[in-house]
């Protein structure tokens, strides 16, 4: 166990150093992202642990936040109020503190002024001079190191939504609020998918409101559904806690304005509280990869498909007059070519020797073949593992055809067939028989197809009207390694 939790580290750090190189390399246009990824990079050795409630507008967000804390701290009103990212932390004292976009921060005693600066204006518009907003309680929870955050509601205004997804990638456990008068509406179905499973948020509580305004029977539908929905859904807790808890919020904020604790127990908040305790006691030892490495690898993989969408538009191409000036700038490019060619090749040998492919995937080809769900496990993991790679291989000779002028050839190509196996031998072994087999068929396609490249690549030079960039060919061959950098680091988690 230490081990693995030893490499998941390993693989995080290598992933966060390699995220901060490619932010370098992004456009202006991915501007937004360039920050999702700086954010999530910083956020791994960021000590404090994020809480935010999230979901629709009117759904009781503030209203729960304020019963946790036991008093009206935050905004809250019959129409989306909340506008601004309130996040509320551990203090001494009740404080307040607006940090404005020109970099000026404001501080007042109390909470007063977030009906100022954190809620909607008159056109139910944010106040553009607001950056960000703190609130400093004295509570206990947050002495733990917790951070609550209260989100604007969503599907009021766009604005609204963009801050909200924002805040989401910076948060390390999300409570989905849900209305059980219309549970898991369409709209709360794509928000779980679109904003949290989607971005690799899946630290996930469900808190179900309003059940008291409900009849009794329609309160046992709802339940059977709850049931269906905590088990469907697999969230990175601590042990003993669930990931489903009913709280009728604004009962539980007025039974703890009065100070009544059997009321307060009835509304079902003091098991979210018990819940929230339990994470709260497992800070002193830090997150584990394992919850923070989900996130990384959606920025890994946002930061990718940017890095290819710029490596589509990257044109390495420029007229030049001078004809030995175009073989001089073509024989440097067939060297870079030759060089990522030979490296991809390389590469791809070694992920198809034996020893490899049976370290990787033979228990779970075993597990397939006797479940006799073979077929489906090819499709998954084995045959996306070898176009991933064999990929990186035949784009070089596709390059090396487009710079000289000559037909491409063949693709690299392996089939996936399972064969009958004798009788008399068990699953593991057929499945190291079915690999060590692959791994040779494989490797001799491989070699074939890298006669043929070398071949291509020695292609005599022509003569053209336009010739590559020695500058601009570099700087694309680091955009692809860039991005062969971090596929291979995702492909661990």
């Amino acid at each position: 166990m230490e081990k693995g939790l030893s490499t998941n580290s390993k693989i995080q750090n290598q992933l966060v150093a390699e995220l901060r190189r490619a932010v370098g390399l992004l456009e202006s246009c991915h501007s937004g992202l360039k920050t999702e990824v700086i954010e999530a990079c910083d956020h791994i050795h960021n000590p404090t642990y994020r809480i935010a409630v999230f979901g629709p507008f009117n759904y009781g967000k503030s209203t729960l936040l304020n019963a946790i804390l036991g008093k009206k701290t935050l905004p809250m009103d019959l129409v989306p109020t909340t506008g601004a990212a309130i996040t509320v932390k551990y203090g001494s004292e009740p404080l307040t503190c607006i940090i404005h976009t020109d970099g000026s921060i404001q501080e007042e005693a109390g909470t007063g002024t977030l009906k100022e600066y954190a809620v909607l204006d008159e056109q139910r518009q944010m106040r553009s001079d607001v950056a960000a907003v703190d609130v400093y309680c004295p509570h206990p929870l947050l002495k733990l190191g917790i951070e609550l955050v209260d989100l604007p509601g969503t599907d009021d205004q766009q604005a609204q939504n963009d801050l909200v997804q924002k805040q989401l990638l910076s948060v390390d456990l999300v409570i989905q609020l849900l209305d059980g008068r219309k549970l898991m509406t369409l709209t709360e179905r794509e928000n779980l998918r679109d904003w949290l499973l989607d971005r690799g948020i899946n630290n996930v509580i469900f808190v179900v409101n309003f059940l008291n305004l409900m009849e009794t029977s329609d309160r046992q539908q709802v339940a059977l559904r709850l049931r269906f929905l905590a088990e469907s859904f697999r969230a990175q807790l601590p042990d003993g806690v669930s990931n489903l808890y009913p709280v009728d919020a604004l009962p539980a904020l007025r039974a703890r304005l009065k100070g009544d604790i059997a009321a307060a127990t009835e509304t079902g908040l003091p098991a979210l509280e018990s819940a929230l305790q339990s994470i709260g006691a497992q800070l002193a030892s830090g997150l584990p990869p394992e919850q923070t490495l989900p996130r990384l690898k959606v920025v890994a993989t946002d930061t990718i498909k940017a890095l290819q969408s710029q490596t589509n538009n990257f044109s390495t191409t420029e007229p030049d007059p001078t004809d030995s000036r175009k073989t001089e700038i073509k024989t440097k490019a067939r060297t870079l070519i030759q060089k990522g060619f030979n490296q991809s090749v390389a590469k791809l040998r070694d992920w198809l020797t034996p020893q490899n492919l049976q370290a990787h995937y033979r228990l779970g080809l075993a597990q397939s073949l006797e479940a006799k769900t073979t077929s489906d496990w090819l499709r998954q993991y084995l045959q996306p593992a070898w176009h991933k790679r064999q990929k990186s291989v035949v784009e070089w000779v596709h390059q090396a055809c487009d710079i000289f002028e000559c037909d491409h050839p063949t693709d690299l190509y392996m089939g996936f067939t399972i064969s009958s196996a004798a009788q008399n031998i068990d699953y593991t072994q057929q499945a190291d028989i079915y690999l060590s087999r692959f791994s040779k068929e494989a490797l001799q396609a491989v070699n074939e197809y890298k006669q043929t490249g070398d071949r291509i690549l020695n292609t005599p030079i022509t003569k053209t009207t336009n010739t590559p960039s020695p500058a601009k060919e570099a700087q694309l061959n680091l955009l692809k390694s860039t991005i062969e950098e971090l596929t291979d680091l995702i492909e661990q988690i």
